[in-house]
């Protein structure tokens, strides 16, 4: 950073050179307007900035660090897996509704706008796909992390007939995807309640 300044999670640096200053920001630095969204939606992170010269290093719990580039598009991203962020970016909150609860992702989601850098986290390095029209992807719930563009998102069941008498293949639930954009998903799972469906 040159006198500039990233919004990054609570307790998640691990180093820095130079000179840098630490301040939390209530509402995850949306003002009192975020603070009141965030609570309500029950999507809370802790959230500083951090302003200086020098360089930071940010880190949680040895997971994968995933660059990503806004061009004025929309990131929605699980807030667990958010990093940090650019002040240059805009964070709130982003309905999805009982696909979200059902999967185990709860009702909201982080939404971050704008341009600039933001830095996602992953159990292992994230594979990006891509959905375009006419080409549906389905992703383990457990294993989503982040979409962007033009994404509809809704829950499907895999369960079936077999399912009933225990002879199902175990994945009872994925998140579909139509449209157009990308979807990062991590090489490994998180526990949710649709995966123990």
């Amino acid at each position: 950073m040159a006198g500039d300044s990233v919004k990054a999670r609570n307790g998640c640096m691990v180093a820095y050179t130079g000179q840098m200053n630490f301040k939390k920001l209530s509402g995850g630095g949306d003002g009192l307007r975020g603070m009141v969204t965030r609570r309500l939606t029950g999507e809370q992170m802790e959230v500083m900035e951090v302003k200086g010269q020098g360089t930071c290093y940010f880190a949680d719990k040895a997971t994968e660090v995933n660059l990503v580039r806004l061009n004025g598009e929309t990131l929605f991203v699980e807030s667990d897996n958010l990093l940090c962020t650019e002040a240059t970016l805009h964070t709130g909150t982003s309905f999805t509704g009982l696909n979200g609860m059902a999967s185990g992702n709860g009702l909201f989601t982080t939404k971050v706008e704008g341009s600039g850098w933001a830095a996602l986290t992953s159990k292992g390095p994230a594979i990006i796909l891509r959905v375009s029209q006419g080409m549906p992807l389905r992703v383990d719930p457990g294993a989503y992390v982040a979409h962007t563009g033009s994404l509809n998102r809704s829950l499907k069941s895999g369960a079936g007939w077999t399912t009933l008498i225990g002879e199902g293949g175990g994945e009872a639930m994925q998140v579909e995807f139509t449209g157009e954009g990308l979807v990062y998903v991590q090489p490994s799972e998180k526990m949710t309640f649709g995966g123990d469906v």
